[in-house]
């Protein structure tokens, strides 16, 4: 069980910080970006691309990771703000995310090819014992990342102006720009936070993996049923989502067969979405209720998010 545990929670990581890159530009923009799995593919492909070029591991990293933040902003700018200028209630952008996802993992298939390419190890391949159970450096890591990039941005929300505004703008644009906020700064902002998380855990389970240019549509569908899991209401909710998809996906490889994983996922938010619609973390669902009074799930208005 505890290795069930391990395991899960450093593959729930990779799943909940591709969730909460979609969670983030939801929460300022209401869009669903269906490119975000193709962001960490990007981070994966650059990575390995440029180490097998001879540059740094450190450096190639760090381009992987700044060209998936600034595609995230080019997908809100090519693909995202133009449908919502012409209708910002139409789901448009549903459409236009989609064939960047589509563009995008054809680009990389082009230039790196279609099959399957090695990405430089980061960390040494010693196992680490807790208890009876094993788990890598690189697992261990995974999960460190996703619990300072959760820490960090949870932060970020409720303690900068980011946090108090940018839900409201979505609800509000026209109240926003009244007051003077920039509603296309947060958007921008919201995408890049969303490339960098996507490019992040790219780099972390690129070593873990393989690197592979359709290898987006597979965590890019895990992290979207994460977030399904978790709740799209907040970041927080998408993160306790992919963790919990991670140890269910592993525990049903572990107690039912090897193959499970290609389903189950899609079962447990089958049954998710029937006891809790909005998600098992969204306010005053399941274990919200636990610990706390109910909080009200809308939006907050422009008056409240600045008071």
């Amino acid at each position: 069980m505890l290795q069930v545990l391990l395991s899960g929670l450093a593959q729930g990581a990779i799943y909940g910080l591709v969730a909460m890159a979609f969670a983030v530009v939801f929460y300022v923009t209401r869009v669903i970006n269906f490119a975000t799995g193709q962001l960490l593919m990007v981070s994966i492909m650059t990575v390995s691309g440029l180490a097998a070029i001879g540059l740094p591991t450190w450096l190639a990293i760090i381009a992987g990771i700044v060209l998936s933040t600034g595609i995230g902003v080019l997908i809100y700018f090519g693909a995202v703000r133009p449908v919502l200028r012409f209708d910002r209630f139409s789901f448009a952008w549903l459409v236009s995310t989609l064939g960047v996802a589509i563009v995008l993992a054809t680009i990389a298939a082009i230039i790196f090819g279609p099959t399957s390419r090695g990405f430089p190890s980061l960390l040494h391949e010693a196992s680490i014992r807790f208890g009876g159970a094993s788990t890598t450096w690189q697992e261990l890591l995974a999960i460190i990342v996703a619990a300072v990039a959760f820490v960090a941005f949870e932060l970020f929300r409720t303690r900068t102006l980011f946090g108090k505004v940018g839900m409201a703008i979505s609800s509000d644009p026209e109240m926003a720009s009244a007051i003077g906020a920039n509603a296309t700064a947060y958007a921008v902002l919201a995408f890049a936070i969303g490339g960098l998380l996507a490019g992040t855990a790219g780099v972390l389970v690129g070593p873990i993996t393989f690197a592979n240019p359709y290898l987006g549509d597979t965590y890019g569908i895990a992290g979207f049923i994460a977030l399904m899991i978790g709740g799209i209401e907040k970041p927080a909710a998408a993160m306790g989502g992919g963790l919990l998809l991670g140890v269910l996906s592993v525990a049903a490889n572990t107690y039912i067969n090897s193959q499970a994983s290609d389903w189950f996922p899609f079962a447990v938010v089958v049954v998710v979405l029937l006891i809790a619609p909005n998600g098992l973390f969204a306010s005053g669902n399941l274990f919200t209720r636990w610990f706390g009074r109910r909080r009200p799930t809308s939006a907050p208005t422009m008056t409240g998010a600045l008071s």
